[in-house]
């Protein structure tokens, strides 16, 4: 008798996370630009790390759409909306003295695989008497991410930059690619952190293309996450209120 209320205890865990297949999630945080306006040249700045400055730092706002296919795999459906700077103020070409603000609308389809899964989420105790460290490490997902999306960008430059015959806007497709990570803090609810970058098709998301450019621009995201898991129904769609009836 016990080993079969074992059994059927492990079993109705394993699929507890089939209650919470689909969530929200709402992100804040930098972006980061790097175009043909600013930065160092390679000679000057071989790995990158001297044009993250805070003159190209802007921000960006993201609200997703999530829906678990297994137990380590989600698809995420994310509109983000975002500000970018381009600026010569720092850089190899300061004497150019160019400038562009940039606001980008961006739809994307994303996948997401999780090599790192938490092993509090199966629990109906849900991590209770853990306490610090142990329970922390036991409470977080580790994953990856890429997809494809496109950014609808809109261009507004200084002086200079207008003299030359600037791009005023555009769309194109662009790549997300990352990582992310997730602190199941509840059944309902968890908090995050994830860095994406965005591989555009375009030279031109800061108006403007210099001959000497050999690729085209990239934006990052630095993203703050809040996620709520949304419950769901006996025919396993997701409801946004609790009722007496219909819920797992």
């Amino acid at each position: 008798m016990s080993f079969l209320f074992a059994f059927s205890s492990n079993q109705s865990q394993a699929q507890l996370w089939k209650m919470r297949r689909f969530e929200l999630v709402g992100g804040l945080g930098p972006s980061f630009f790097f175009g043909d306006i600013g930065g160092f040249s390679r000679k000057e700045n071989v790995l990158g790390f001297k044009d993250l400055t805070f003159l190209q730092t802007r921000y960006n706002l993201n609200l997703s759409f999530k829906y678990r296919i297994l137990e380590d795999l989600n698809v995420r459906f994310s509109l983000s909306a975002a500000s970018l700077k381009a600026t010569d103020r720092r850089g190899s070409n300061e004497t150019r003295r160019m400038e562009s603000r940039i606001f980008i609308f961006e739809p994307a389809l994303i996948g997401e695989f999780y090599f790192i899964k938490n092993k509090n989420e199966n629990s109906y105790l849900f991590s209770k008497g853990q306490a610090g460290f142990r329970r922390l490490i036991n409470s977080l997902d580790v994953y990856a991410f890429t997809g494809f999306g496109g950014a609808s960008y809109s261009v507004t430059g200084n002086d200079k930059l207008e003299n030359i015959g600037m791009e005023t806007g555009g769309f194109t497709p662009v790549i997300p690619i990352g990582v992310g990570a997730n602190l199941i803090y509840t059944t309902d609810f968890n908090f995050g952190l994830e860095i994406g970058g965005r591989y555009s098709f375009s030279d031109y998301i800061d108006g403007y293309t210099s001959q000497y450019s050999s690729a085209n621009d990239v934006y990052y995201f630095l993203n703050f996450t809040f996620t709520y898991k949304l419950r769901t129904n006996r025919n396993g769609w997701p409801v946004l209120r609790r009722s007496h009836a219909g819920l797992y």
